[in-house]
Parts: structure tokens; C-alpha cells; sequence
């Protein structure tokens, strides 16, 4: 597809469980295509670009992106990070619920909740949360969290600060007031 609005109208008659997002896109911007993408869908989204400032990447992430890879990238490497995404795609082991407080995290369901409220979160937040409260009480590094959700030996743990901050903005609201 040429531009975003192909792809987003595509994405929507037959969803795909990865998308593949440019940011220099014609017509609307990647980083819109990425919003609109995560407003009716919970597909890993993974962002293919020139575009190497650390502004531009932790923008995409925020936007709503699982993962960010800078061109040129080796297709062996865009494939072992699109089986990574299948992988974690499969519902998380061992089946539990997690209770945290007042936060419950149905893994075999891939349901969260607040109290009695359901939050929607994409299938990466979901998996790294399950992590997060399988370990509740633990600290965990970004090098683990980025080992065991997202199947990476090495890789900037930036990622893993933005899908948390997009976790704690979803789970706790505003941050310091609990939840909207």
C-alpha cells in the first residue's frame, strides 16, 4: 500500500495480527496511522523507518507502536522480530489470574480490570503486565522485561519505559489521583 489511509481501510476489512508502519508516509503521518490503527485494533504494530532520533522513536512508541527498527534493516532480522511478535501473540503460561491490589489481570482471558472496570490494553502492554504481576514484589530489570516479553537479548530499554508509563497512564489515570 502506498499510503496510510490504504493500509488503515485495509487493516479494517481484514485485520492482520502485525502492521508494518513507515512515519514518512504520504497523506497522514505515521504517527497518526499508529493512533488511528490502535483506536480499532490490537495488532502488534512495528515501525520500519529512517528516521533515527530518539525523539521520533519514543513519539511512535507513545503513539501506540510495540517496536521500532531503524533502516536499513536486514530482513533476517525484521523476520526473527515479526516470529518474536507471533510468539508473543499465544496467550501467556502458566493460565492464571493475577491480583495486585485492586488491579486483576486474567492472562487466559486477556482481561484487565481496575476495581470492576475493564481496561483495554494491546497484546505487548498485556504480556508485560502479566510479567509485571507474576513478579509483583520483585524488581525487575529492562534487560529481563526486554528478554522475556519481547524475546530480545539486547535492545534500547527505552522500549520498555514507554509501554510501562502507557500501562501506569491506563491503570492508574492520572498518575497521582488514581484513575480517571
Amino acid at each position: 500500500m502506498s499510503t496510510a489511509e490504504e493500509g488503515l481501510s485495509r487493516q479494517r476489512r481484514e485485520p492482520a495480527e502485525a502492521v508494518l508502519v513507515d512515519l514518512m508516509l504520504p497523506g497522514i503521518d505515521g504517527f497518526e496511522c499508529i493512533r488511528r490503527l490502535r483506536r480499532f485494533g490490537d495488532a502488534t504494530i512495528v515501525v520500519i523507518s529512517a528516521r533515527a532520533d530518539t525523539h521520533d522513536i519514543v513519539a511512535a512508541l507513545e503513539a501506540g507502536a510495540d517496536d521500532y527498527v531503524t533502516k536499513p534493516v536486514a530482513v533476517k532480522e525484521l523476520s526473527a522480530r515479526l516470529r518474536a511478535v507471533r510468539r508473543r501473540m499465544q496467550t501467556p503460561s502458566p493460565a492464571a489470574t493475577y491480583l495486585v491490589g485492586d488491579l486483576e489481570v486474567r492472562s487466559a482471558a486477556g482481561e484487565v480490570y481496575v476495581g470492576s472496570e475493564q481496561i483495554a490494553v494491546p497484546r505487548t502492554e498485556f504480556l508485560l503486565l502479566c510479567e509485571l504481576a507474576e513478579h509483583a514484589g520483585s524488581v525487575l530489570s529492562r534487560q529481563q522485561l526486554l528478554k522475556r516479553v519481547w524475546e530480545y537479548d539486547f535492545g534500547d530499554e527505552r522500549l520498555v519505559d514507554v509501554h510501562v508509563g502507557r500501562l501506569r497512564r491506563k491503570i492508574e489515570g492520572d498518575w497521582i489521583g488514581g484513575r480517571d
